[in-house]
Order: structure tokens, then sequence, then C-alpha cells
């Protein structure tokens, strides 16, 4: 993740890690355009405008969402998890293999479509705008949390390892008011060897 240094404004937007239209057709370029390009930019440029002349300038990006809140917090933990919902997307994704994380994932939710579909359940139940983690508490164990506007696990203790992002900005342009849909088709845009890598680190730790 992008963390700051000890000078203002070091907050900055990561870049895509492939092409604005790799992603098709599950989520178009025009959609990326916005969603990375003006959405996600804008809350970095929002979150360098309120962190000036303050503290936080001297704080990492995750030390900013934990210590954070109101508009800082806002901003931060959107910056946060915009950039972990990309990374976890590719234009080539790897199945879930064999490991743990696979092991976790049966033991936790039955099977893999099992955990797809509670994913979806919980995407279309979130009143409003937000996000749905698949996180790690840490007894290595797995959950689905619901979160509403730009909340984040780590607040909670918990360790993210895969994100959904259901604000309307996230999938409008290419599905209107179809959340599950869009939900749906992610799967075949998710990489699970970079999951299963942050369910590793955990592990380590």
């Amino acid at each position: 993740m992008n963390t700051s240094t000890k000078t203002p404004a070091a907050i900055t937007l990561a870049p895509l890690p492939y092409a604005e239209d790799a992603l098709e057709p599950q989520i178009s370029a025009e959609t990326l355009r916005y969603h990375h390009g003006k959405h996600h930019a804008a809350y970095v440029s929002n979150l360098n405008t309120l962190i000036a002349e303050t503290p936080y300038v001297n704080y990492s990006l995750d030390e900013i969402v934990m210590r954070s809140e109101g508009s800082i917090f806002n901003n931060a933990a959107q910056v946060w998890n915009h950039t972990f919902y990309f990374e976890q997307l590719s234009p080539s994704p790897r199945p879930l293999a064999e490991g743990a994380l696979a092991d976790a994932v049966i033991r936790d939710f039955g099977s893999l479509e099992g955990l797809k579909n509670e994913i979806i359940r919980a995407s279309t139940a979130l009143f409003g705008s937000g996000w749905v983690w698949l996180v790690c508490d840490r007894r290595d164990h797995l959950a689905i949390l619901p979160l509403q506007n730009a909340g984040n696990p780590l607040t909670h203790s918990l360790t993210p390892l895969l994100a959904v992002d259901v604000w309307e900005h996230a999938y409008y342009i290419d599905y209107r008011n179809r959340r599950a849909d869009s939900v749906g088709a992610l799967w075949d845009r998710v990489d699970w060897t970079v999951v299963s890598e942050r369910f590793c680190r955990m592990m380590r730790k």
C-alpha cells in the first residue's frame, strides 16, 4: 500500500497495474477512467489538502486510517480501500489454488462458491454506499464484513483480504442499478493469488 513521508502532500495516486481497457467486458475502460482517474484521484487530492500542516503529514496511510476521524478518515480510508481493490484485479486472474486460503475457505464457507454467494448477498443487502470485505481475524478465521461509506477493516482489528466496492461509481456505468450482477461479474477479474498472498502474510505475523 502507498504510504506517506514526512513532507506535505505525500499521499499519491497509485497507478493501475493494468491498462484501463484490460478488465473488459466485466469492467469497462470508461468505468476505470471515472473510478480510478476521477473518484480515486479526488480522494487523494482531498486527503492531501486536509492533512496539510497537521501531524498527519508524518503518518503512513495506514496510520492515518487508524488514527483519524471525520473528513480525514473518510478520504484516507477511500484512498486505502481503492488502492487495495484495484490491486486484486487482473486481466489474467489466477484461480484459488490449493493451499492455506483454499483450506480456510472450505472450513468457513463450505466452498469457494459458498464464499462468493455470501459476498453477493452481503453486497446487495448493504444499504447505500460502502464496501464488503473478506477479512481474517487473529485466529486465521475468515468472515464477510459489510461496512457503510468508507469503512475499513483495519479499524475493527481485522485483516482485509478482498474488497468489493458497492459505491455506485464502481458499477453504474456498466450495470446501472444491477449491483448483484456487477459483483457476480467481478469474480472473473479477481486474482486469487493476490488474495492468497495477503492471507499468507497475515498467517506469518
